[in-house]
């Protein structure tokens, strides 16, 4: 954060690009009520990510034309594949109920408890709160025949009906699990021109019959685990989705009800050179000059893992490239702003 040639600015929101032409020359932004522009001396990087990507390109005028002039928004450039093609995780939340265990259902569920990890995260910085979510992560297969795995776990010594509700109040784990390859795909759109209104994230989730059979499967390889004999001192019993579900159907619509994001989503401007594809091998915009996409919304197809690791890839692939193309041509890189009164 100390680099001469790095400026960071929180609490500023970006409006749209600026554009000479085709040539795209920088951003416009709001910043404590005050709207800027920013010229680049060379390139722009959009890195908002799977959902935000999409979502200022589109408020710059960069996407598909019917969804643009349906929110009053001028076309600048089509893309047919801007918010298209998007991926995420879908997180199948079982719950067990568990004894002769301590939790954080339990260890946090009174103003005594929260007190008790608060004075030893002050003293110590231990404790539950410098631990992550999930003590315990596992790769598996829903099917043997696969070469590699497909399933990946995520255990957590907590429990609730839903993300964001109350801990139970009982002592319960958490057996996270989730499809590594899904197939079904959504989108991801502008719902109006105004910045501080959400997109319409529509992930579609169990769209397609194969998600189906894996997540079911998926809910029975988890109970089967559940029933090791290491675990037997702790009896655990099945909450969610709940014993009864033993169809694929009934595990299916089981799932419906637990399961939500991982908070993965990738695939929104995806890299290639089909009609469909917004970026080329070299990360920059199709039929755009100066603009550089350099986030997980690049990924054609979401990865079999987490995410973390292959956008820090993409990123020091994509510096690569812009460094090997500045030093080329001698480019400056300095920024320049202008201020809106």
């Amino acid at each position: 954060m100390k680099r001469p040639n790095l400026r960071v600015l929180t609490h500023a929101e970006t409006e749209t690009l600026l554009f000479d032409g085709k040539q795209v020359t920088g951003v416009r932004y709001l910043h404590k009520g005050v709207r800027y522009d920013a010229y680049a001396g060379s390139e722009v990087l959009l890195a908002a990510g799977g959902i935000n990507t999409p979502n200022n390109l589109e408020l710059s005028g960069v996407g598909r034309g019917d969804v643009l002039s349906e929110h009053g928004i001028v076309l600048h450039h089509e893309s047919q594949g801007v918010g298209e093609n998007l991926q995420d995780y879908l997180q199948i939340r079982t719950v067990f109920k568990v004894r002769n265990a301590k939790t954080l259902n339990t260890m946090a569920n009174s103003l005594l408890g929260k007190a008790k990890i608060a004075l030893q995260y002050g003293l110590t910085q231990s404790g539950l709160m410098s631990m992550a979510p999930s003590q315990f992560g596992m790769f598996t297969k829903s099917n043997p025949d696969l070469a590699t795995p497909d399933i990946e776990y995520h255990v957590q010594p907590l429990s609730t009906d839903k993300l964001g509700d109350p801990l139970h109040p009982f002592p319960a784990i958490t057996v996270s699990v989730c499809n590594l390859r899904p197939e079904s795909v959504g989108t991801c759109h502008i719902q109006s021109k105004d910045i501080e209104e959400q997109p319409d994230i529509r992930l579609n989730y169990l769209s397609t019959e194969n998600d189906k059979r894996v997540a079911a499967k998926s809910v029975r390889q988890a109970r089967k685990i559940m029933t090791a004999n290491a675990l037997k001192p702790y009896q655990p019993e099945e909450i969610l989705p709940g014993p009864a579900m033993e169809s694929e159907e009934d595990l299916v619509k089981g799932v419906g009800d637990i399961a939500t994001t991982i908070f993965h989503p990738v695939g929104t401007c995806k890299m290639g050179s089909d009609a469909s594809a917004v970026v080329g091998a070299d990360f920059r915009v199709h039929g755009l000059l100066g603009l550089r996409v350099v986030d997980a919304s690049i990924m054609p197809k979401i990865v079999s893992g987490n995410t973390a690791s292959p956008v820090v890839m993409i990123a020091e692939k994509a510096a690569d490239m812009i460094r090997k193309r500045t030093i080329k041509s001698g480019m400056s890189r300095a920024i320049y702003v202008s201020i809106w009164i």
